[in-house]
């Protein structure tokens, strides 16, 4: 049931500025001026919609019908809100900041039923104020009129492909943007963005990014510490703040805002600030979305609660295939779960041991690190302690290591066969024996050691000081960029592994053994891509670790041409869809993922294709070797 608390209205109406008057109505007011239709509305017309808003809290299967009592506009502010019909057809699905009015729902679409799905806070807009604002302004109308298309538009959506999710995130960008110098005062920027009615502002210095001010941090880094209102805007922004690519998905950039709870994040195109996109302009609504999932595991309080929330993945898996996301998507999903499984797990640790003596970092290694997981992932990991770390203080982390691992175990994420986790002493060590261990790798190689560690050139901070982790790379990057030797034996070991195609481009499968006649796409396939791409980069000390992302930067530094590059992200692709739609076969019909296919089992022109992309990954293993083995025997 309900919990309403009603704003005094005639509080409201009694000031020039009546938000001040009832402090607690900031929150809402602030709210709303970022929440469609209402961001369009004067300041006066807004807050005296505010002073008439009913706060409601709402437990999960509280439901809404042609019954409920109290009319008007419901805008959640948190949570999550189900629509469906009489046939119980899903209409749509409703979070943060989306609004709906059941009466009118009902009017234009017959026996319509809310349904909380998420404990949800609402904001009930009465339903005489919200018909007066309809009549009163057009463009607050018009909003609500053309929401029967929209959600039928949406309901056909969740029947057949997630489009939205796939779209480059420029389409929803904010590009209204207020620049400011980092010698404008807090009173200034404050003023400029009232006035533009803008939650943020961008700091700008010699024509690029230096730092973003936002509401948040006027009231956290400014009113809250009492600053004079001179205060240089410097002194309060976020310098140099994270940003994303305009031609990421929405998709990509929800799952970024999600993992580091951003609520505003710079757009850049071709490296120059072109938008912004807000938590307000991504919609998290579907209880089988990646995203959802991703939150809810960050809620759980053991690892049966995180392990029961994974179990379902697999199936998950052939859903989101089935609806047309992408390989190197999903791939992204996963390991975003992973990742969130790995959080989680730490931070139930530490409330169990409390917090670490000194800084520290979990790594993960391979493929999570490049975000390029799939399901049956083992674990690799490891943990860089701060050099300061005492020998009384090591058991900590020992304890860290095997209450994680053994938790990822129990949630899928099994045992590495070679023991590359944090449980093992050897790769669980100060930052400085990290770093010794890098130099005697890199002065000493040899082909099967260049392939026993290059799994640790693959690296990213999970969790913890992102320093730390920096701090290792950087010295990986100047060791193997420096040393031809590593890096012709890292050519070895990439080259190791031929892509299999016989005489007259015929498959070679295996003869024998339980995979006779398969080929296994995993090791033939995405392994040469991603050693050959993490050879280059390392070559050219490129910190990008996913391997998208260094083909990209291989191009931008001119170390590659974009038709090499553009064939080998097409290859790679390929593959990985294949590998990926061979699994969710084997999901359907109760088998165990492999990645063992038989190429007799394809069509005829996805035989082609595979023998298309497996001649692209034999053509660049022939300019690796002309380019790092040349003259090495």
């Amino acid at each position: 049931m309900g919990i309403d608390t009603e704003a005094p209205a005639p509080a409201v109406r009694e000031t020039a500025d009546p938000v001040l008057a009832v402090p607690e109505l900031a929150p809402v007011a602030e709210f709303l001026a970022q929440t469609l239709p209402f961001d369009e509305l004067s300041k006066e017309n807004l807050y005296q919609a505010v002073g008439s808003i009913l706060v409601q809290y709402y437990c999960r299967g509280e439901v809404f019908d042609r019954n409920t009592v109290q009319l008007g506009l419901r805008i959640v502010r948190s949570g999550a809100v189900e629509l469906r019909d009489a046939d119980n057809k899903l209409l749509d699905r409703l979070g943060e900041g989306e609004s709906f009015h059941i009466g009118g729902l009902n009017a234009q679409q017959g026996e319509v039923q809310a349904t909380v799905i998420e404990d949800a806070l609402v904001y009930l807009l009465p339903d005489p104020v919200y018909r007066g604002l309809r009549d009163a302004h057009r463009h607050f109308d018009r909003y609500f009129t053309g929401q029967r298309s929209r959600r039928l538009r949406r309901a056909a959506r969740y029947q057949s492909e997630p489009a939205i999710m796939l779209q480059e995130v420029r389409t929803v960008m904010s590009t209204g943007l207020l620049t400011v110098s980092a010698s404008d005062t807090v009173r200034q920027v404050a003023q400029s963005m009232a006035a533009r009615r803008v939650s943020s502002a961008f700091v700008m210095a010699a024509g690029q990014l230096a730092g973003i001010v936002t509401d948040r941090d006027l009231r956290v880094r400014f009113v809250a510490r009492g600053l004079p209102p001179d205060t240089v805007v410097s002194e309060i922004m976020t310098s140099n703040p994270e940003t994303i690519d305009g031609s990421q998905s929405i998709f990509a950039t929800t799952l970024l805002m999600t993992q580091r709870s951003f609520h505003h994040l710079p757009v850049m195109v071709d490296d120059e600030l072109k938008g912004i996109v807000t938590t307000s302009d991504l919609i998290l609504a579907k209880q089988d979305d990646p995203v959802y999932l991703v939150q809810h595991i960050s809620r759980q309080h053991d690892v049966a609660g995180i392990k029961d929330l994974v179990s379902g993945l697999a199936n998950l898996m052939v859903q989101w295939v089935n609806s047309g996301l992408r390989a190197q998507h999903v791939s992204q999903v996963l390991t975003a779960i992973s990742d969130a499984v790995t959080v989680r797990l730490i931070q139930l640790a530490e409330e169990k041991l409390g917090a670490a003596p000194v800084a520290w970092c979990w790594l993960g290694f391979g493929s999570q690190a490049r975000a390029e997981q799939l399901l049956g992932a083992d674990q690799d990991n490891g943990i860089i302690i701060d050099n300061q770390v005492e020998p009384g203080q090591r058991p900590w982390f020992a304890d860290m290591a095997d209450f994680v691992c053994d938790g990822l175990n129990e949630c899928g994420y099994v045992y590495c066969p070679g023991n590359v986790m944090a449980k093992n002493d050897e790769w669980r060590q100060p930052l400085l024996e990290w770093q010794q261990k890098v130099r005697r790798w890199v002065s000493a190689p040899t082909p099967d050691a260049a392939m026993r560690v290059s799994i640790f050139f693959d690296l990213r901070c999970i969790y913890g000081s992102q320093v730390l982790c920096d701090e290792l790379q950087a010295v990986m990057l100047k060791q193997a960029s420096s040393n031809s030797i590593f890096l012709a034996a890292m050519a070895a070991s990439a080259l190791d592994i031929k892509p299999p195609l016989g005489i007259f481009r015929r498959f070679v499968v295996d003869r024998d053994g339980e995979h006779r006649d398969y080929l296994d796409l995993k090791k033939r396939g995405v392994l040469p891509v991603t050693e050959m791409v993490r050879l280059r980069a390392l070559a050219n000390a490129i910190g990008a670790v996913n391997t998208d992302e260094r083909l990209k930067a291989l191009v931008k530094g001119r170390h590659m041409t974009i038709v090499d590059s553009r064939n080998l992200v097409d290859a790679l692709h390929f593959i990985q869809q294949l590998r990926i739609k061979h699994q969710c076969g084997q999901i359907l019909r109760g088998e165990a993922v492999s990645n063992f296919l038989n190429p007799k089992d394809l069509p005829k022109m996805a035989k082609e294709q595979l023998r298309d992309a497996f001649t692209i990954i034999d053509d660049a293993q022939s300019a690796i070797r002309q380019t790092y083995r040349a003259g090495m025997g």
